[in-house]
């Protein structure tokens, strides 16, 4: 039996073996049996064993559904959805259910837990170079996206280009591939802004709804400034639009550092001022009449105008 070669497949398995694996190795089904009962693996389906029994993160459960759907260790099945979405860092959260992704004509048992998705497009979209293998990043970040609204698939987007997982090119030849998208046109005027350096849904929405729809002068993006960035840096006129969604945002050292910040661009006759989630979303035209009022105050020749929006807060 070849011990080396079964402990070389299970380290590149997260401690996992499939019983084909073993008895390919030479391995014995009384030996895996004597190995399962003496505690020294666990079965954690029936077929596959966690070789390194006391571990129970989420990756080494995920990884285990994968390998019930593919015993010979070939990639005939991956993680998918929001699965796909934690594996490459765009989720911070792992997900309660755990989505595997298979070829259209195959069906598949699962455990309590796992989810199966038939594709059409399954070579196209698996990503087999890394273990556990999931869909590709461009596959992924489309997959998410349909899964909520219009913010949330912003947000998916633009961290994905952010984190230089995906290309605004990517996403678009994928979503053509597709045959489109439940959010297709706004993503395909919102990737525009993502490569000009929107990096949260809710900058790209500040861009579309407030700056632009409005006639308010355009911004440096993501201008640098000491040891961080800026959103949008009116320079011209000394005055800094801060978008602050939830993403980098979430504690107080947060909020500290910002501050921090805003008393060092005073010191050089620059104001900042800060929008939310709910000041893009919810009151867009509001929002932008307030910014562009500090605009004028510091020299902007310009004026707010109404949007196309038959609601819109602003005068006629």
């Amino acid at each position: 039996m070849d011990w080396r070669e079964l402990r070389r497949i299970a380290d590149g398995q997260l401690d996992l073996l499939t019983r084909r694996q073993c008895l390919s190795a030479g391995m014995s089904r009384h030996a895996i049996s004597w190995r399962v009962q003496s505690e020294r693996w666990l079965r954690l389906h029936d077929g596959v064993f966690l070789t390194k029994p006391g571990r129970g993160d989420w990756s080494s459960r995920a990884a285990a559904a994968l390998l019930l759907a593919t015993p010979d260790g070939a990639a005939a099945a991956v993680l998918g959805g929001r699965s796909a979405a934690h594996l490459w860092g765009l989720d911070a959260r792992a997900p309660e259910t755990i989505e595997v992704v298979v070829p259209e004509r195959r069906r598949l048992r699962v455990p309590e837990g796992v989810v199966p998705r038939r594709v059409s497009r399954f070579n196209s979209v698996v990503h087999d170079a890394v273990f556990p293998w999931r869909t590709t990043a461009c596959a992924t970040v489309l997959d998410v996206a349909s899964m909520g609204g219009p913010l949330d698939a912003l947000s998916i987007v633009s961290r994905a280009v952010q984190k230089r997982l995906v290309t605004p090119t990517e996403i678009r030849v994928e979503m053509v591939d597709r045959g489109g998208h439940k959010h297709s046109r706004l993503l395909r005027t919102a990737l525009a802004d993502v490569t000009d350096g929107a990096e949260s849904g809710v900058e790209v929405l500040y861009i579309r709804d407030v700056e632009r729809a409005h006639g308010l002068p355009v911004a440096v993006r993501q201008s640098p400034h000491g040891w961080g960035r800026l959103d949008n840096d009116y320079e011209a006129y000394g005055v800094v639009v801060e978008v602050d969604g939830r993403l980098g945002h979430e504690l107080w050292s947060d909020r500290v550092r910002d501050d921090r910040r805003d008393r060092q661009l005073l010191t050089g006759a620059r104001i900042t001022t800060r929008v939310f989630v709910p000041d893009v979303v919810l009151t867009p035209c509001r929002t932008a009449a307030e910014v562009g009022a500090i605009l004028r105050h510091r020299g902007w020749c310009g004026s707010v105008r109404r949007c196309r929006r038959s609601d819109c807060a602003l005068p006629r």
